[in-house]
């Protein structure tokens, strides 16, 4: 039986008789008989005037009396006068001038009682206190143990994830299977003289697995599994993080092998010194502790150190080099095959139509992450249970896949009509430009219905996934973002607000065309402005400019170039395919949502905008009159050969096809119609 259960009820019902007593001495002291000197109780008896009385005594020697006349007194004596009264109330009560009678109770003396009665209330008040102090820093019924760590121990009755629970992140499950092996079988390493990695760091974009994979391995690992939040160490008082560091690592060396896990580190393991005005001492002492048990004097330890965080740029650099997290592994949004492992996962228990085909949903949901997609599949179900329907349907899973990108449909929102038109010359005018376009992604969706903060969309996703992204692709991209404001103006010779977002988009993309890609002619190949700031100033106050005025003129006069381009490239396409676009506006305003195929059926006769002239990067280089030559290369993968058609040079902060319109999780829709206060 658990004793905690009986603590707090108890406190209460100490407290419920000490509040008791304190209010029964309180109303003692109020209403009730007069109290009289003793002298006028004797006289009150020897002149026979009494009616009743009642005579206590023990600790508290006290008579009361009732008058012949119903008044009631008291009065204290002491213990020679009791024997007294006694004798004279029993001699009227003979002779029958004592009405009522008498009574007399006097008990006999308990000194324990006396004691009781007096140390009682005493003990109350401290038992009190006690419960007070215990509950201060979160105690929890212990007193001032609020150093102690607060990481919870994985139970081995509790419901496991394993590593057959985590699809999408192969290389993450080889390195952390890896650690498992090392645990279970360090001899195999030992042989080879490798050591045990003192620390694993998980890191990647928010939803992508980092705590899944966690949980996998404390399901896997069979050894004392740890975890708690990098929050958790930090407090308002200078040591208590670094005392909760010691206490952590001490209790898993006492039952080493063992894994910690801390999520989000970077709340604890950010840059020292960082900011403005100072550091924060508590959280650098904490660091500095962790620091030290990670890699310090005592290199015999055999506990290893998971760690997760989406910030990896703001951590110490003391905390990332080798002898402290020897691994960092990058989580990402999954590839086609990883997406659709990670359906097939979330999809058991669902009961799925058959024409439901999950390799269709991965490949319209580029870049979405692990989250995301069971967010999609939990989407679907909840549309089929709204619904009274019994399987997920395809008409389901598209919905929340919209409903996941763009947000709930606005069915209560009504348009006018010819707000309606404008909407659709604007989304036609984006669907249109992409399909003329040669390097834009073809269309999948077009609609006029509203949907989150948009009052339409047009969605154009990629037919299998993109690491990179050349210049002819990016200028497309322009250019299709323009191609709602440039049906605005062709159409109705007003445009409106519906173009913000698209414009916005634009001039981001197109400057950092300028000051990121080096892709125009005029600047060459340069990086303008640093992002080595500190991490805590902000995007915008962590960027430096490193160049001169001149430089800032000519960068802004090339981005309004880029600009000005690609919305005129827009504008032509749109004139030279009127009448395409007119008869897109038609079907839209009679079915509201087009699809790819009908969009397709549409664009059949769409006039191509003529290719651009080839890229000279400098003004001083020509062309070179060969074109590109086809050299099969051998590439392995896997431990197999296989030919590779073009090698394309992947930056590590570009895995992701650069936004454009494609419409991604998490973010706004692709070009929206959006009026303000919409």
């Amino acid at each position: 039986m658990n004793a905690k259960r009986f603590v707090r009820p108890a406190i209460w019902f100490a407290m419920f008789v000490l509040v008791a007593i304190v209010l029964n001495s309180f109303l003692s002291s109020g209403d009730g008989p007069e109290e009289v000197d003793t002298v006028r109780v004797v006289d009150e008896i020897q002149a026979g005037n009494v009616k009743s009385a009642e005579i206590t005594g023990g600790d508290v020697q006290r008579i009361e009396l009732t008058l012949n006349n119903d008044e009631e007194l008291w009065a204290y004596y002491v213990e020679d006068q009791g024997l007294d009264l006694v004798n004279q109330l029993q001699q009227q009560h003979e002779d029958g001038t004592l009405a009522d009678g008498y009574n007399v109770d006097i008990p006999q003396s308990n000194p324990w009682m006396a004691i009781l009665g007096t140390v009682l209330p005493l003990l109350l008040l401290v038992a009190l206190i006690i419960f007070f102090l215990s509950r201060v820093q979160g105690g929890g019924g212990r007193v001032m143990q609020f150093g102690k760590n607060r990481a919870k121990l994985a139970s081995k009755d509790a419901p496991k994830t394993t590593f057959a629970d985590v699809a999408g992140a192969n290389e993450a499950i080889e390195e952390l299977q890896e650690i498992k092996e090392f645990l279970q079988e360090p001899a195999k390493f030992q042989a080879v003289g490798a050591k045990i990695p003192k620390g694993v760091l998980l890191y990647g974009p928010p939803g992508t697995g980092k705590t899944l994979l966690a949980r996998a391995v404390a399901g896997e690992a069979g050894v004392p599994f740890y975890s708690i939040s990098g929050s958790d160490f930090v407090e308002m008082f200078v040591g208590v993080g670094a005392s909760r560091v010691r206490d952590l690592f001490k209790e898993a060396k006492e039952n080493a092998p063992a894994i910690v896990f801390v999520d989000e580190i970077d709340a604890v393991g950010r840059h020292r010194g960082a900011g403005m005005g100072g550091g924060h001492d508590e959280r650098e002492q904490t660091l500095n502790q962790l620091l030290v048990e990670m890699d310090g004097f005592d290199i015999k330890t055999n506990v290893i150190l998971i760690a997760a965080t989406n910030r990896p740029d703001i951590l110490d650099p003391a905390l990332l080099r080798p002898g402290r997290f020897d691994r960092q592994v990058t989580i990402g949004a999954p590839d086609l095959d990883g997406r659709r492992r990670i359906l097939e996962v979330h999809a058991k228990g669902k009961p799925l139509a058959p024409d439901v085909d999950l390799m269709a949903v991965a490949r319209r949901t580029p870049g979405f992450s692990g989250a995301d997609l069971a967010n999609v599949l939990n989407e679907a179900a909840l549309l089929t249970a709204r619904a009274d329907a019994k399987v997920i349907t395809p008409k389901f899973m598209d919905e929340a896949i919209d409903r996941v990108i763009a947000g709930p449909q606005k069915n209560s929102r009504l348009m006018k009509d010819e707000e309606k038109r404008i909407t659709a010359y604007h989304e036609g005018g984006h669907a249109l430009v992409a399909a003329a376009l040669h390097h834009t992604d073809p269309v999948h969706k077009v609609t006029i219905l509203p949907r989150g903060g948009a009052l339409g969309y047009t969605m154009v996703l990629p037919d299998e996934d993109k690491y990179s992204t050349t210049r002819n692709e990016i200028l497309d991209q322009l250019a299709y973002m323009m191609g709602g404001r440039a049906a605005e103006e062709l159409v109705f010779h007003d445009p409106t607000t519906g173009a913000a977002n698209d414009i916005d988009k634009a001039t981001t993309l197109a400057r950092r065309m300028v000051t990121q890609y080096g892709m125009t002619e005029r600047l060459g190949a340069i990086k303008f402005g640093s992002d080595s700031a500190e991490p805590f100033l902000g995007k915008e106050m962590g960027h430096q400019r490193d160049y001169s005025e001149e430089i800032a003129g000519q960068v802004d006069e090339e981005v309004r170039k880029l600009i000005e381009n690609a919305h005129q490239e827009a504008y032509d396409i749109l004139v030279e395919n009127r009448d395409i676009l007119d008869s897109l506006v038609i079907a839209l305003l009679e079915r509201e949502t087009l699809n790819k195929e009908e969009v397709a059926e549409v664009f059949e006769s769409v006039r191509k905008l003529e290719r651009r002239p080839a890229w000279t990067g400098s003004p001083t280089r020509k062309p070179s009159e060969l074109g590109p030559v086809d050299i099969p290369v051998k590439v392995s993968t896997n431990g197999s050969e296989s030919d590779h058609e073009e090698g394309t040079t992947v930056s590590p902060d570009e895995h992701q096809p650069i936004a454009g319109e494609h419409v991604q999780p998490g973010h706004q829709a692709g070009p929206t119609n959006q009026m303000p206060g919409s």
